[in-house]
């Protein structure tokens, strides 16, 4: 692998995480059912694409690998973290993760999950500065 290849690489990655970093958030809060974990699970996944993609090369759905990826990094948090809570809790929670959600791949899910995501920032259990803060925060995406 040589400089240059890394380097078109990151830039790729880079596009890709202002580009798709909120349909990608958006997927894995439906997928894991939780704000933080599928946060965790997209830095992870991001990670994850630095240190493999300019080894292995970019993936033909570059996306769908990156929820995929960030739902087994999360699913794997899950399962490290129930070495140190009560079995009961944790195990439900993997089991929900692993068994339940559809495939990640299935792009044509990932807008309605966007829309979902932009429901649930302004559901109204939530305060009201946490709704504006929310919905601010998926619409206007990351900052820079």
């Amino acid at each position: 692998m040589t400089d240059d290849t890394t380097a078109r690489v990151s830039e790729a990655i880079d596009a890709l995480y202002r580009t798709e970093s909120r349909r990608v958030f958006a997927t894995l809060i439906r997928l894991l059912g939780d704000f933080d974990l599928a946060e965790e699970a997209l830095s992870d996944a991001f990670r994850a694409a630095l240190e493999q993609w300019p080894r292995d090369g970019l993936p033909a759905n570059p996306r769908a690998w990156l929820v995929s990826a960030g739902r087994f990094k999360a699913i794997d948090g899950l399962r490290r973290r129930a070495k140190f809570a009560p079995i009961d809790d944790v195990a439900d929670e993997v089991e929900a993760i692993a068994d339940d959600a559809p495939a990640p791949w299935e792009t044509e899910d990932i807008e309605d999950d966007r829309l979902r995501l932009v429901f649930t920032c302004c559901h109204p259990s939530l305060a009201p500065d946490a709704q504006v803060a929310l919905t601010l925060r998926e619409v206007c995406g990351p900052r820079d």
